[in-house]
């Protein structure tokens, strides 16, 4: 067994691992930000997680490079997604003003 199947075994697991209690978190969180933060943190790092645990296993650094591409597009997507979908519920009224700890976004620009 080489270094890199060692790297593989590790962080495929760890990935997978991740991504799972990010899916059981928008299953079981009550309420549409704890849900938006389950569906993008823990879900982007079991895909960095699984890249990075894939790549070892290409046969050079060619083959390697779409890997770091969808890494990179991933990270600079689901924090716009999240925000989008976040200012979005907020604006129609689908977030309870009252379960913040600052709001931002009011009109008195001070604390819930």
């Amino acid at each position: 067994m080489i270094a890199g199947d060692v790297v593989t075994a590790v962080l495929l697991p760890a990935g997978a691992a991740f991504s799972a209690v990010g899916a059981l978190g928008v299953l079981r969180f009550p309420d549409l930000l704890t849900r938006l933060h389950a569906a993008t943190k823990p879900q982007t790092i079991g895909l960095l997680l699984i890249l990075a645990g894939v790549a070892p296993q290409t046969g050079s650094i060619a083959d390697a490079t779409p890997l770091l591409l969808v890494a990179v597009f991933q990270l600079i997507t689901a924090p716009v997604a999240a925000q989008t979908i976040g200012a979005a519920a907020y604006r129609s009224g689908a977030i309870d003003p009252a379960a913040l700890t600052l709001d931002e976004s009011s009109d008195s620009g001070g604390r819930a």
